[in-house]
């Protein structure tokens, strides 16, 4: 089944973040995976969850989105990530192969 990375973020240092926006499409495509949503900023239609911008990553599997996560030569720019961004990721699994 496709994994899903689904990531709410709210931006903190604008510059870093245009780093990390320009440089992590090169990992997201090494691990099969395509952006779905990419940043946009939703329309809460019910409930608490107001997040500023979403992004939300297709992979072929749940594995692959994992191997992305794990990948050595990413880690800088997650770190970067962390750093410029207030972030929430989550994994879910798709239920259509």
């Amino acid at each position: 089944m496709k994994g899903y990375l689904v990531l709410d973020l709210s931006i903190k240092v604008l510059e870093g973040f245009l780093e990390y926006a320009e440089k992590i499409p090169t990992f997201i495509d090494k691990h099969g995976g395509r952006y779905i949503v990419q940043g946009v900023v939703p329309e809460k239609m019910e409930g608490n969850w107001s997040p500023e911008r979403l992004v939300i990553l297709e992979f072929p599997s749940t594995e692959k989105a994992k191997e992305f996560l794990a990948d050595p030569e990413a880690q800088e720019l997650f770190s970067l990530r962390h750093k410029t961004t207030n972030s929430q990721l989550i994994l879910a699994e798709g239920c259509i192969q």
